[in-house]
């Protein structure tokens, strides 16, 4: 699936070149009535605006705003507040302190202005709530600056402006519907959009009558009155100061000019007799001395009524257009178009979300699980007594042997893919490319694809789904190498292996096949999802799915062989699978063989780590069935690339090396807390490479302390409630030095400085119902919540808690909790990640908490493995440190020709998307670990070597 931006040119391309059910996110045909009557589908796309202007220009709005806002404020008031800072330094340090707050509590979304959502409400709870604090404190009133009107201005503006707009809106969609404005305007605005543009405009005017007043009257005070303030500057001469420093400290004479010449009254109600009724007048001429009330329009009426207008028109023109300026895109525009789009990957899985429904299914797929499948169910005793084959260890649905006879042969290993959709494809990019050029200790080495893949368990995070299989698993694989053209993703394979056409056996198709195990991930809903994606499905991307079962053996070319446990929740094999693979260590496994044992979890690391012993029944069967000829163990689960090597002593080790590589695509894991392991089945083992290194793992373990809250904001849901429902009975009381409900002061304002003898505020409050003085009140009654705290508490310590009602307890703690927010979540993630820093670093425990927390997509790697002629295994682990975040359309991939029966695999160019900016993963792939494990040699030669 791929999206584009919805502001892009490419889009409004994109719309007005596909059918019309893709338009407003709706799978039926949107036209309207009348259209579909005289079916003129066709004249509307013709009429189509092929590029449509993005409605966004609000940010530069905002920019214009606040440029005005420091022009005014430094021509005018700045003077006084920096005369007066000496007598109020401590007030100015509480603003200080409020604003690092603030900035402490919104830094981690600064930059983010989509995702997350979050982000964008942070922005606003903040500006909401750092005015209602500053509307209390005494220092602006003190220095001759009242908030309190230019507060109240902005809501009754922002609410007026609001409706306006939605109203507009509404009648705008209306005509589009019927066929009356071009399909273009059909776009619905964002609500977004449409807010921010409110907020600009009342800003606007709230600035413009602050610092001019509801009448723009030139002030006869000349410059040198007004030299004494903070432009006076006794060491500078008149006749030095230049023309461009005497126009600057001037700029109080412009603004005035300003003031009384661009943003002067428009006249009187009488030179508008059509509008007169819909106005809303000054301030009287003569401040009260007259015998009637005045019938000037206000200037913030009119700045007002400007900027409505001027949106209402920027939009029409910008949705309008289409009539005379489009017509449809061809075909070859399309093609075009689609190569601009990106793929629709899924970010890393967010482990401490508190309002993820993902995280809420596994848990209760686990406590289903865990109750449920371990003892008393098991998908594996199923799959072995539905067998078809009495003798498995000759052939039927675990053993497989097309391999057996290959010359040259490559494979591939990699475990835990389906986490955050960019590091899984550029893991699958690199598995799919038809050779690797990778560098290795200076040099640079080449590395064909392997003819078989192997995936170590963990398909999708974080629970089986067909979501998290299709969106975390399959399209990534799909992106960097793509199925046959005639399979279907929603077929079940009832016979397997289902071969291309003209293949009639496995021994003869030469394209790559993947096997898989299970993880513990995935048997959350008892394997249900594995079983029907996996054993039921005949293709992941261009790999073959020829495995019919959760476990099976895997014959090699010259003695090797590869047995893929299912270990399920146990951590261990069951009977049934025990007896297969002893059965074909007995029978089928030559003496001068060499076996490799592929299981999800790295049982030698995690019963050091937890001092425990599991996999009982594995150990019975590598010790004393496969005797020596386990070469190696290789395993995923932990997110990291490490190798352990056995130490040369007298008794040979029951397993030679011992390899963990969970680097398929999740988050990742730290090393340093394994660097003590050094024993396995009582015997000595060495470490002999590590990725990342243990010096960077415990750096990368700082991002906690810096980062936590950044990497998880929706923590804040979890940290926040908890930590007010501990404290809450804690609060001291509130202390506010002046109290006073802002509606009511309004009110009485309102009507000395905006009368309104034509009756205009009544008639709209009676049109709706009463709901437009409503909502300016509770919302004046929201800057207020520092009054109803200081007053309930007040109260509470009076005459006890006791004393409130229900309604009023609950509205004081929610007043609490809403300033609690702000200062308790980044301290709260502060304080959770420091401690999660603490316990990796130095007592290397919650290594899993400590590292999911970082959600890391880089550092991602796989194993490539080659059997060469000679009958060695030679092992190169191949690792990327920096996923691209950003991916667009490869155009050699583009450029291919791709004939309709062509496999994917064949293709010089088999991957869909490159990286945009970053170095692309196919450049950068290094060598972190190379070794060789030599075949058995005859016993005339001796114990096996080992490098």
């Amino acid at each position: 699936m791929m999206h584009l931006p919805e502001s892009s040119p490419a889009f409004a391309g994109f719309l007005s070149s596909t059918a019309p059910s893709v338009r407003m996110g709706s799978n039926k045909q949107s036209i309207g009535p009348l259209f579909e009557t005289l079916k003129m589908e066709r004249v509307r796309t013709i009429l189509t605006h092929k590029y449509s202007y993005p409605h966004e220009h609000s940010r530069h709005a905002m920019t214009a705003v606040i440029v005005g806002c420091l022009f005014f404020i430094s021509s005018d008031n700045m003077h006084t507040l920096i005369q007066k800072l000496d007598n109020n330094i401590k007030w100015w340090s509480m603003y200080a302190c409020l604003i690092g707050f603030f900035y402490f509590f919104s830094s981690p979304f600064i930059g983010k202005t989509i995702k997350p959502n979050y982000s964008n409400f942070s922005r606003w709870y903040v500006a909401w709530i750092f005015i209602a604090a500053l509307y209390h404190l005494p220092s602006f009133q003190s220095m001759g600056v009242d908030m309190r009107m230019n507060l109240s201005l902005f809501l009754t503006i922002y609410i007026s402006s609001v409706i306006f707009l939605l109203v507009f809106h509404i009648l705008f969609l209306g005509l589009w519907y019927i066929g009356l404005v071009a399909r273009v305007a059909g776009k619905r605005p964002k609500i977004l959009t449409i807010l921010q543009n409110c907020a600009v405009i009342s800003v606007a005017c709230c600035v413009f009558y602050s610092h001019c007043g509801n009448r723009g009257i030139v002030r006869n005070k000349s410059f040198d009155r007004r030299n004494s303030g903070w432009f006076s500057f006794p060491f500078l001469k008149k006749e030095d100061i230049s023309p461009w420093i005497s126009k600057f400290l001037r700029m109080h004479e412009l603004k005035d000019q300003i003031c009384s010449s661009w943003f002067a009254p428009v006249g009187s109600a009488s030179d508008y007799p059509f509008l007169s009724k819909w106005v809303i007048y000054g301030e009287l001429v003569c401040s009260g001395s007259c015998s009637g009330p005045s019938d000037e329009i206000s200037p913030i009426y009119s700045l007002w009524a400007t900027f409505i207008g001027l949106y209402i028109a920027n939009y029409v023109v910008e949705r309008s257009t289409g009539w005379a300026l489009t017509h449809p895109s061809s075909i070859s525009e399309y093609e075009t178009l689609k190569k601009q789009m990106k793929p629709d990957f899924l970010d890393m899985v967010p482990w401490y979300s508190g309002t993820s429904a993902d995280l809420f299914k596994t848990v209760f797929d686990l406590l289903v699980s865990v109750t449920l499948f371990v003892g008393r169910f098991d998908m594996r005793m199923m799959q072995a007594s539905m067998s078809k084959v009495e003798d498995e260890t000759k052939k039927g649905d675990l053993l497989y042997d097309q391999f057996s006879e290959r010359e040259d042969f490559w494979f591939d290993f990699m475990a835990d893919t389906g986490d955050g959709g960019n590091s899984s494809y550029a893991v699958a990019r690199l598995l799919a490319q038809p050779s690797i050029r990778a560098k290795n200790n200076g040099s640079t080495c080449s590395l064909p694809r392997g003819n078989l893949l192997l995936i170590g368990g963990d398909l999708a995070y974080p629970n089986p789904s067909a979501f998290t299989y299709e969106r975390r698993l399959f399209c990534p694989f799909e992106h960097a190498l793509q199925p046959p053209s005639w399979y279907k993703a929603e077929h079940i394979a009832v016979e397997k292996p289902e071969l291309p056409l003209g293949i009639a056996d496995l021994r003869n198709y030469e394209g790559p096949q993947c096997f898989i195990i299970p993880g513990n991930h995935d048997w959350f809903d008892g394997l249900h999802t594995f079983m029907r994606y996996i054993c039921h499905k005949s293709w992941l991307g261009g790999w073959l799915l020829p495995q019919k079962k959760s476990y099976f053996a895997l014959q090699l070319p010259r003695g090797w062989w590869i047995f893929g446990l299912d270990q399920a929740l146990h951590g261990d094999i069951d009977v049934y699978q025990f007896k297969f693979f002893a059965d074909l260590s007995k029978n089928k496994v030559g003496e001068n063989d060499s076996v490799i044992v592929m299981t999800h979890e790295p049982s030698w690391l995690l019963d050091w780590y937890w001092n425990e012993s599991s996999g009982k029944n594995v150990a019975h069967l590598i010790r004393d069935y496969l005797n020596g000829r386990c070469k190696l163990r290789m395993a995923g689960d932990l997110h990291h690339y490490m190798r352990h090597s056995a130490v040369l002593s007298d008794n040979p080790a029951h397993v030679q090396h011992l390899l963990v590589n969970g680097c398929g695509g999740a988050f990742l894991h730290p090393t340093h807390v394994f660097r003590n392991f050094n024993k396995f089945y009582g015997m000595p083992y060495e470490c002999k490479s590590t990725y990342p290194s243990f010096d960077d793992s415990s750096r990368i373990a700082l991002g906690n302390i810096l980062k936590f809250r950044k990497k998880n904001w929706q923590f804040d849901f979890i940290g926040g409630i908890i930590y007010f429902i501990l404290v809450f009975s804690m609060f001291p009381q509130v202390i506010l030095l002046c109290y006073h409900t802002l509606y009511k002061w309004y009110r009485s304002m309102e009507s000395e400085h905006f009368p309104d003898p034509s009756g205009l505020r009544a008639r709209i409050e009676r049109w709706t119902f009463g709901l437009y003085p409503a909502c300016i009140k509770y919302l004046m009654y929201a800057f207020d919540i520092p009054e109803v705290m200081a007053v309930t508490r007040s109260t509470i310590c009076k005459k006890g808690l006791t004393s409130l009602s229900r309604g009023s307890a609950i509205i004081y703690y929610a007043s609490v909790f809403l300033y609690f927010w702000v200062f308790s979540t980044p301290v709260v993630s502060l304080i959770f990640g420091s401690y999660l820093y603490i316990c990796i670093n130095w007592f290397h425990i919650h290594f899993d908490e400590a590292f999911s927390s970082l959600r890391i997509a880089n550092y991602k790697a796989f194993t490539r493995f080659h059997i060469t002629q000679d009958g060695d295994l030679e092992v190169f682990t191949l690792a990327v440190d920096k996923v691209p975040k950003d991916w667009k359309l490869d155009h050699a991939w583009d450029a291919e020709p791709k004939p309709p029966l062509q496999m994917s695999h064949l293709r010089r160019f088999p991957s869909k998307w490159r990286a945009a900016s970053a170095p692309d993963p196919v450049n950068t792939v290094r060598v972190v670990d190379h070794f060789v494990i030599q075949r058995t040699p005859v016993p005339s030669q001796g114990r096996a070597a080992v490098k």
